[in-house]
């Protein structure tokens, strides 16, 4: 299994440990994000030092006031960089004027397009406004919807190819809407991830999350699906070779 999405220089305890861990429970590779100038190159480190780690650069949302177009393309143009992101709109949390986060929005899909890389995008209480960038911006780009969390857009998500990738939550029992997207989904655009530290599969749940749980969110997903573990393993291992090309 793979992890397509995680943030573990944010996890506890330190990454050798948590590298470890995820080979141990059968995870081969992950996708570690670096959110913001802090963070790249952080993931960086990361990645030189373990073979299993790979990197996904940019600037969340939330950290997008006062965005003045500075973006990782140094660290974007480095070996072992699989997409940039985590980019997109968070009308939630509203840590940045939405104008900002729409300009950073719009300097990402043109670095990804630059670079030929996927663009990992995060939406938060902003479908319409995601979407619809996405409509204007992202034409011909690779795209993957992390945390997948709008099962209302299922459709359009897959009429535009868009993947979508299921994080823990995807196994809480009152996420009834998610689960029936995660069974609606072709084959070709399922991906699964952990976002850790965050969002723990219910199995852990309130424990601090970490890429070795990915295999316990993958498996709630096969048993929904109606496949073998082992059938879900081999085709979210594809997927993310496909898209990621590691």
């Amino acid at each position: 299994m793979v992890d397509t999405h995680c943030h573990l220089d944010s996890c506890e305890p330190d990454s050798g440990r948590l590298v470890e861990r995820a080979r141990a429970a059968g995870v081969t590779k992950l996708a570690t994000v670096g959110p913001d100038r802090d963070s790249v190159a952080a993931v960086g480190r990361l990645s030189a030092e373990h073979d299993e780690v790979f990197k996904i650069v940019g600037l969340h949302p939330n950290s997008a006031a006062g965005f003045d177009g500075w973006l990782p393309e140094e660290e974007a143009r480095r070996p072992k960089v699989v997409a940039i992101g985590e980019t997109g709109l968070d009308y939630y949390r509203d840590h940045a004027p939405r104008e900002d986060q729409m300009r950073a929005f719009a300097a990402h899909a043109e670095l990804a397009r630059e670079l030929d890389l996927p663009l990992v995008i995060h939406t938060r209480a902003a479908e319409e406004d995601t979407f619809a960038l996405l409509a204007e911006r992202a034409r011909g780009l690779t795209v993957i919807l992390h945390c997948f969390s709008a099962p209302g857009r299922l459709d359009e998500a897959v009429e535009r190819g868009y993947l979508c990738s299921f994080a823990g939550n995807v196994t809480y029992p009152k996420a009834s809407d998610l689960q029936d997207a995660a069974e609606r989904v072709p084959d070709e655009l399922l991906l699964v991830e952990t976002d850790s530290p965050y969002l723990a599969p219910q199995p852990v749940r309130g424990k601090p999350n970490e890429p070795a749980n990915v295999t316990l969110t993958a498996r709630f997903v096969a048993e929904r699906r109606g496949v073998a573990y082992e059938e879900l393993e081999a085709l979210v291992e594809a997927n993310a070779a496909r898209v990621f090309g590691w």
